[in-house]
């Protein structure tokens, strides 16, 4: 469901209700802006950021075991070389 900037602040209460069974997006001037979700569904999207950030974690301290470090130099550097 998607409603205008304008309709979701006319109708708030009515938006808390459909928010509860599926996601409504609000727009404003014809472009999306915001979104309204269930506090159950805003609580599995929180568990799965910091599933996400646990895992990138474990593999940035995996890679520094393993000795698969650059110094931020030397990766700048090849990012100027893929601008080129």
């Amino acid at each position: 469901m998607e409603l205008t900037a304008t309709e979701a602040k006319r109708e708030f209460g009515d938006l808390i209700l459909k928010a509860q069974s599926e996601a409504v997006r609000i727009s404003r001037n014809g472009k999306p802006v915001a979104a309204v979700i269930s506090h159950e569904e805003f609580e599995q999207y929180q568990a799965f950021k910091e599933q996400q950030l646990k895992a990138a974690i474990e593999e940035g301290m995996a890679d520094l075991e393993a000795g698969r470090i650059h110094d931020g130099e030397s990766v700048f550097e090849e990012l100027r070389k893929l601008a080129k």
